[in-house]
């Protein structure tokens, strides 16, 4: 795979990843709001699962970042 094509590839791959992130959080945050416990309850679960949804995000990206830079080097 050339150079161009694999800079093409990392970045639609980047832009993915943010909007398929983006709407699996959404989801979850609808599904935690709509339960019927109180708000003070769902606070934890919102929170949680925005992190853990956001560090996951973070960490593709990290990779996806040196895998760049390893093709531009390379």
């Amino acid at each position: 795979m050339n150079r161009q094509t694999q800079q093409q590839l990392i970045l639609w791959t980047k832009r993915l990843l943010g909007v398929a992130t983006f709407l699996v959080w959404g989801y979850v945050i609808f599904t935690i709001s709509n339960t019927t416990t109180p708000f003070e309850e769902q606070v934890p679960y919102c929170m949680g699962s925005t992190m853990a949804i956001f560090m996951l995000l973070t960490a593709l990206y990290k990779g996806l970042d040196y895998w760049e830079r390893e093709s531009k080097e390379g």
